[in-house]
């Protein structure tokens, strides 16, 4: 069995209950694929994007709903041996992905404040661009568990608000393009016991500002709230479920504000409809 084939069959099989199930849990809990769909896979040559590519390759090819799949690769301005990786690793898993350049890097390299913010919203925009022009309604980015549980802490505590990461999002400046998160349930470990199981060498970061900087303000903050959740899920095996089910369990009656649909309600004009409200 060739690497492809062993990476794809180990997905459906020894990784079937924390990988595969957890996958499609996701697409049918938030309606992710619909028959007819054109989705774009973007892989950025990590093991979350590449996982995500066999994962969508194996439902395209036997799930229960048709849809048609594109693999793309958006080459910001990678260092030649990194590009070089990328691709080997494309070959090596039979997966053959439409790769395009762009000067991100380059365009970001004398941002002070919030590269990463700037980077990651122009990666983004490229995706959508180049993802329309493939024919596609959505793309498919490789966030997992993990990432949704962090990004929910370090927005309390270093935003000051209650902000997750959604499954499925529409896109405001590419009308009829949807964002999705297809690895939604899946856990960042499993996906890195996937990797080693099939002796597969990922990139794990190929960013020119944090390859060369000794501690990058944002990445630390990860790293620092991915510690924290780890010491609290000692302490209390349920902490990082608490921390996903919170994102479904807001009790708008009990918090000072909120946002929706672009709305701002504060706490004494809420208060004020409920009173409102009970006096009907």
């Amino acid at each position: 069995m060739d690497a492809a084939a062993k990476a794809q069959n180990s997905i459906v099989k020894k990784f079937r209950r924390t990988i595969w199930s957890r996958f499609t849990q996701a697409v049918g809990d938030y309606a992710l694929i619909a028959a007819g769909d054109r989705v774009a896979v973007c892989i950025s040559g990590g093991k979350d994007s590449m996982l995500l590519a066999k994962c969508m390759q194996e439902l395209a090819a036997h799930g229960p709903v048709p849809f048609a799949v594109q693999y793309l690769v958006m080459d910001p301005g990678y260092r030649p041996e990194n590009r070089a990786l990328i691709e080997e690793n494309l070959a090596g898993l039979g997966i053959r992905a439409h790769i395009f350049s762009s000067e991100i890097f380059s365009s970001v390299e004398h941002i002070e404040k919030s590269p990463c913010y700037l980077c990651a919203r122009m990666r983004r925009g490229y995706l959508y661009r180049y993802a329309q022009q493939l024919g596609c309604n959505k793309i498919a980015l490789g966030h997992h568990y993990d990432d949704v549980i962090e990004t929910t802490l370090l927005s309390i505590l270093y935003a000051g608000q209650v902000r997750g990461m959604m499954p499925r999002l529409r896109s405001t400046n590419f009308p009829g393009m949807e964002l999705i998160r297809p690895l939604y349930h899946v856990r960042e470990a499993d996906i890195l016991a996937w990797r080693d199981y099939n002796g597969l060498r990922f990139l794990n970061c190929a960013c020119r500002f944090t390859e060369e900087a000794a501690a990058d303000e944002d990445r630390s903050k990860r790293a620092r709230v991915k510690a924290l959740i780890a010491r609290l899920a000692e302490e209390n095996p349920f902490a990082e479920a608490n921390l996903m089910r919170c994102l479904e369990n807001v009790h708008l009656d009990t918090v000072l504000g909120y946002t929706a649909s672009g709305r701002r309600v504060d706490f004494l004009q809420h208060f004020a409809e409920m009173g409102a409200a009970e006096e009907e």
